[in-house]
């Protein structure tokens, strides 16, 4: 393959090199494939049988000025992008709130999807004097282990090498304070990780009771049709509740609740006891901080 002047092994899909369109935040959508928009007549009914075509929008700036078409393709869902951009802005009011002193991490499910999107932010937020892990809408899976053997780590000392700076000890251990965020939309995995997180005490439990659901499935058995069956195989025993989690739950440290109110403004109660709680930790036990000033010398004497 010769695509755009580079060669490709024909077994590898080549890259998609698509000139970027020129559109910004605030600019007027006026026509989809030539049909203008208009109260009665939305973009959703536009774009009905359209995921993965190219269709021609034509926009304008936000005065109206310069209206002009471009190509576009259409993604089949949404989802994708609304939740980064909710997970970006919940880790920015994170930084902000708490003047850089803490962190943020999203685990949307006990996948391995969860598992990928829990060390996208993880390695990146484990330095911060304290860390928010939140689990609210969580899936559910079967990684929560692998998940907090990692919350678990403690840091008791650093690694300082020569040239690339230093690393803690255990590796990728959080540098202090945690703090955990449930809801009652957060099941199977998200139960369990829930009720762990307070059981290993790693911090405190911030939210409303979890969705109470971790017997769990397997479907594996098909069907003529092309269907499949599933049955209940996994349930699951704590030492301290026995098998009380399902069908209740887990409890929180701190009950919080976000009122239809606080959400249509954009408030996240939750959220900000979360940072409340964990400041206050940070406050009371602070981080453990490398002093790097007498370092060994181990040159020949002078």
């Amino acid at each position: 393959h010769i695509v755009n002047g580079d060669v490709w092994d024909m077994d590898i899909p080549p890259p998609l090199k698509r000139p970027g369109v020129n559109i910004k935040e605030g600019m007027l959508l006026i026509a989809i494939g030539g049909e203008k928009v208009s109260k009665e007549l939305s973009p959703y009914k536009l774009l009905v049988n359209q995921i993965g075509e190219e269709v021609q929008l034509t926009v304008a700036e936000a005065d109206g000025s310069n209206p002009h078409n471009i190509v576009v393709k259409t993604i089949p869902y949404e989802m994708p992008l609304r939740y980064r951009e909710w997970v970006e802005n919940n880790r920015k009011y994170v930084h902000k709130k708490t003047g850089d002193k803490v962190g943020y991490v999203h685990i949307p499910d006990m996948s391995a999807y969860g598992y990928a999107e829990f060390h996208r932010y993880f390695l990146m937020e484990l330095d911060y004097d304290g860390l928010i892990v939140d689990v609210r809408f969580n899936g559910g899976g079967h990684v929560s282990p692998l998940i907090l053997e990692k919350l678990a780590r403690k840091r008791v000392g650093y690694d300082l090498s020569r040239w690339m700076g230093y690393e803690p000890y255990p590796e990728e251990a959080v540098a202090g304070s945690l703090v955990a965020i449930t809801n009652e939309q957060a099941g199977s995995d998200g139960d369990i990780f829930s009720h762990t997180f307070k059981l290993m005490k790693l911090g405190k439990l911030i939210g409303k009771r979890t969705w109470g659901g971790v017997i769990g499935i397997w479907p594996r058995n098909w069907l003529v049709d092309g269907s499949m069956t599933t049955q209940p195989e996994f349930s699951f025993w704590f030492k301290d509740v026995g098998w009380g989690v399902e069908n209740y739950g887990t409890d929180p440290d701190i009950e919080v609740d976000i009122t239809p109110q606080d959400y249509i403004k954009g408030i996240d109660t939750q959220l900000d006891k979360a940072i409340e709680v964990v400041l206050e930790d940070i406050k009371n036990n602070p981080p453990l901080k490398p002093d790097f000033s007498k370092k060994p010398k181990l040159t020949l004497p002078e």
